[in-house]
């Protein structure tokens, strides 16, 4: 019996007849095309398009009435070019940067401290957690016009500092505070967003880790610093490329507290409140269309430039411990082969 076995298993195996194409895969790829299709047709609809569109008015001073090519006047890069050196838009652009580093490095520290506290157990926990997030799903329309009503020369907020003999400051106005109102009001409604990002990233690390730290004496502290931060680390820099491409494209909370046109004087004026004023209240919408352009380049460049430097190490990491895992499997197989063969001798 075990002579025949051997030999079954001496004899070499017969080559793999090729599986000819099936009409089952067919069918796969038909019904993977079909789900995917209303995606496709929303995004082809709401972003190509659009952006194909834009292009192309950027290449006409066009007032928005018929077709640029026919009630327009073709000015090829003109509007490009005159973008680029208005001192304006200049100032736009480093005002957006500025909003994007300052909302990181005022969101960052806040949130964590606050997911780290969320992430122990204690009484009124659940009530705490709401009203962190409460900002964030309140209108931009809402949040802008409570802030601008107490911020205001005579608003809420001055009025209770001149009761402690506190002349307050015009937040608004004043180019020297205004983009620190603008920070902490951001800050203010999209901290609870950073918040749940980071306390999900928390609440995913192994509670192993912190028992074997205990065992070993290490303080909450320290615990925090050599486990909570390092594999935190992917849950953070999602949040960053997400905060900075929101910061980026910032219009609302300005253009309702400011308007276009103050917060160009108060020093708050983003690309998107330029390309508001500038295109569609001037009735120059080529000129408008070519500076929205210039904004969906800049966020594309950073975007890219963020992924390749900084999203692909967890995409690389993922992919290598894919790989590990495959390698220990196949010799986890080719263990268990080779204790099989040794138990038919």
């Amino acid at each position: 019996m075990t002579s025949a076995i051997q030999a079954e298993a001496a004899r070499p195996r017969s080559a793999k007849k090729e599986k000819k194409p099936s009409s089952g895969k067919l069918q796969r790829n038909l019904e993977i095309l079909v789900l995917a299709a209303p995606a496709i047709i929303v995004f082809v609809g709401f972003v190509i398009l659009p952006l194909i569109l834009g292009f192309y008015y950027g290449f006409y001073r066009w007032k928005g009435f018929g077709m640029p090519s026919e009630t327009g006047e073709f000015a090829g890069l003109d509007n490009y070019i005159t973008a680029f050196k208005d001192p304006t838009f200049q100032a736009a652009i480093g005002h957006t940067f500025i909003v994007v580093v300052g909302s990181l490095v005022i969101q960052a520290p806040i949130a964590i401290l606050f997911a780290l506290l969320l992430n122990q157990k204690f009484k009124g926990r659940g009530l705490v957690r709401t009203l962190i997030f409460v900002p964030y799903v309140i209108s931009e329309v809402i949040v802008g016009t409570g802030w601008s009503l107490l911020l205001q020369k005579t608003g809420a907020v001055n009025e209770l500092l001149s009761y402690i003999g506190i002349d307050g400051p015009d937040w608004l106005a004043d180019p020297k505070i205004a983009m620190i109102t603008l920070l902490v009001i951001i800050s203010w409604k999209y901290i609870g967003f950073a918040v749940i990002l980071m306390l999900a990233g928390m609440q995913s690390i192994p509670e192993e880790l912190y028992e074997a730290a205990k065992v070993d004496g290490a303080g909450f502290w320290q615990m925090q610093w050599s486990i909570t931060l390092p594999l935190l680390a992917p849950t953070l820099r999602i949040w960053v490329f997400l905060s900075m491409i929101g910061s980026l494209q910032l219009f609302d909370l300005v253009n309702i507290i400011w308007g276009s046109f103050i917060s160009e004087t108060a020093g708050v004026s983003t690309m998107a409140t330029y390309m508001v004023r500038n295109g569609r209240d001037s009735g120059n919408y080529g000129y408008g269309s070519a500076v929205a352009i210039i904004i969906f380049i800049i966020s594309l460049v950073v975007a890219l430039v963020y992924q390749k430097f900084v999203l692909n190490r967890d995409l690389e990491g993922a992919l290598t411990e894919e790989k590990q895992a495959k390698k220990r499997a196949a010799k986890r197989a080719k263990e268990a082969q080779r204790l099989a063969a040794s138990e038919v001798k």
